[in-house]
Order: structure tokens, then C-alpha cells, then sequence
């Protein structure tokens, strides 16, 4: 699971995510149980995130005029989120269905072109806010840093060129993820301890991918990579959330 969970990392941060919807995909083929997978998703959320947020920076693609009214909203709502607490079928199917509309969203390359930006007119902040709450509500309760739904909502807004939008994403996803955790800890749950190695394999992988993303590569093949990630993951899930409320009859 340790080099499964540090390919991972490094795949997702090439374009400016942490992981988390391949953490849970890769927890849940190894059996870890749901209550589990939230935590420790957005532990490692925190550690990629990091470091791919600082590497997109120093690349020079953060922009203040997009991260902020996103955070504004979402960091009240991420707390929330992590708050409360989805029973395993409900959260299996919200996030099977949230990485299968991800993945469809993510695999169209049409509108993810460097040069699809709206010129016209600076992306309105009350807009920004209002997305920034519902991801970050969805990021806290499901366990996922966000940065997979803001991306293809940014690009399909068509505010900025792709690697801002991954910038933008790395610092969204740290932000959650940070939330998230405290509103999980204020519900009155324990953090997971985590193996070292693990902790190890997400910091490498983030960093090698982050760096090959901000410096080197271009995000369009490894998004049909991430797209194919998420179509797995999403099946397994919703498959999953079937089988434990007796509409599938056969363990997948």
C-alpha cells in the first residue's frame, strides 16, 4: 500500500492535487474501513498539499485575486463538514459519484487549454465564495481536500489558465484538509496514527510531482491517467455502498 499511496501522490500532484480521491480508492481496496479512510485522506492531503502548493508558488502561478474569496468561503463550511458525520453507505455513494462525475469532467480536454480564459471580465468574488462553501462542505465531509472538484469548476469557468487553476488548487486542498481535520477532532474523534513510511512515500511523491508539474510538464496526459483513477475508484464505491444496502447481491 506504501508505494500504491506514493505513485499516487506523485501522479496528483503533477497537477496541483494531494491525492485524496486516490487515497480512498487505494485504502478501500486494501480493506480499510470508511471511518478510517476520512482522517487519514486528509492527513496526507496536508503533507502533498504542502508541498505542492510551494511548488506551484515558487513557480510563480499563485494568484491571491482567486484563493482567497475560495478560502473565505470554504473554510467555515469545510469545518462543518468535517463535523458531521455520513453513514458508510451514504458516504461511499456521495464519493463514487462525486470521483465518477470527476473523472468525466476531468477527461474533457477541450475546455482544460491554456488559452480557454475568459478575458472579458475578472472572475466575480461572491461567486468564488459561494463555490469556495459548497466544495469545501463537500471537501469535509467526504474526506477529500477539494481540489478535485475546484479544478474542472475553475477551468469550466474558465477564470485563469490551467497552471494557475493547479495552484489555486494546491493551497485550496491544504486549507480544507486543515479544516476538515479540526472539524473531525471538535466531533469528538480521535486522529489515526499513520505509518512513517507512508508519511515518507506521500512527502517524496508530492514533491517529485509537483515539480515535474509547476516546472516541466504539461497536465494533459496524466489527466486521462487521473480520470482513469477516478472511474475505478468511483465504480468500487458505489458498488460497495450497493452491496451493503442489499441492492447488489454479491460482494465486489
Amino acid at each position: 500500500m506504501t508505494l500504491a499511496v506514493g505513485l499516487v501522490a506523485m501522479v496528483y500532484a503533477t497537477v496541483g492535487h494531494a491525492g485524496a480521491t486516490g487515497y480512498i480508492a487505494v485504502m478501500t481496496l486494501f480493506g480499510l474501513s470508511a471511518e478510517s479512510i476520512r482522517p487519514v485522506a486528509l492527513l496526507l492531503n496536508v503533507v502533498v498539499g504542502v508541498i505542492t502548493a510551494a511548488q506551484f508558488a515558487w513557480a510563480g502561478y499563485f494568484r491571491s485575486r482567486l484563493i482567497l474569496p475560495l478560502v473565505c468561503g470554504s473554510i467555515p463550511a469545510a469545518l462543518v463538514g468535517g463535523w458531521l458525520t455520513a453513514p458508510v453507505p451514504v458516504f461511499e455513494i456521495i464519493v463514487g459519484c462525486v470521483l465518477l462525475l470527476s473523472a468525466v469532467r476531468i477527461g474533457y480536454a477541450d475546455e482544460l487549454n491554456e488559452n480557454a480564459v475568459n478575458t472579458q471580465s475578472e472572475p466575480e468574488r461572491t461567486r468564488l465564495v459561494i463555490v469556495g462553501g459548497l466544495l469545501g462542505l463537500l471537501s469535509g465531509l467526504t474526506g477529500v481536500g477539494g481540489g478535485v472538484f475546484l479544478t474542472p469548476a475553475l477551468l469550466a469557468m474558465r477564470v485563469a489558465p490551467v497552471k494557475q487553476v493547479a495552484a489555486t488548487s494546491a493551497m485550496f486542498i491544504v486549507v480544507n484538509s486543515v479544516a476538515g481535520l479540526v472539524g473531525w477532532v471538535s466531533a469528538g474523534n480521535t486522529l489515526p496514527s499513520i505509518a512513517p513510511g507512508l508519511l515518507v512515500a506521500v512527502g517524496v511523491g508530492g514533491l517529485a510531482g509537483s515539480r515535474l508539474g509547476a516546472f516541466h510538464f504539461t497536465p494533459q496526459i496524466l489527466r486521462v491517467c487521473i480520470a482513469c483513477v477516478l472511474v475505478l475508484a468511483g465504480a468500487k464505491l458505489l458498488f460497495h455502498a450497493m452491496w451493503v444496502s442489499g441492492v447488489w447481491p454479491v460482494d465486489v
